[in-house]
């Protein structure tokens, strides 16, 4: 083998090692997936357990005699709702029990918990006061 070959050799084995890496160029067994993960776990010997958890359940609802279709065509006008603020959603979703209560007679000040206010941002992934808090 002469020098030159062996250069244009190795730029062929370069730019191969460069390709997409499919299941046409691996072995005979290897499947390269979409990279879900499994419905189970890796036993001993080989054997592979399927953990009824780990399958996903579809949960599709019965359209017998549904009128919408399924595409929704690009020119279609934009919504005419706005935004919901942190005031309206309060409104609409809080307001309404502590009002009740505090009717009633039985609002405590110190027992904001029961409508869905937290107290600290104690173990919060984002914690909204005082470093994330939006100035």
């Amino acid at each position: 083998m002469g020098l030159l070959s062996g250069a244009a050799r190795c730029l062929v084995r370069g730019a191969d090692r460069m390709s997409k890496w499919t299941s046409k160029r691996g072995p005979r067994s290897f499947y390269k997936g979409r990279g879900t993960k499994a419905p189970g776990v890796h036993a001993r010997g080989g054997k592979f357990v399927v953990v009824k958890e780990m399958v996903p359940e579809l949960v599709v609802p019965d359209l017998a005699g549904f009128k919408l279709k399924p595409y929704v065509n690009y020119r279609a006008p934009a919504g005419t709702d706005t935004p919901l603020t942190a005031e309206q959603l309060f409104r609409e979703a809080v307001a309404p029990a502590i009002e009740r209560d505090f009717k009633d007679g039985t609002f405590d000040p110190e027992q904001l918990e029961k409508y869905g206010f937290e107290p600290t941002q104690e173990g919060k992934l984002f914690q909204l006061y005082p470093k994330n808090f939006p100035r």
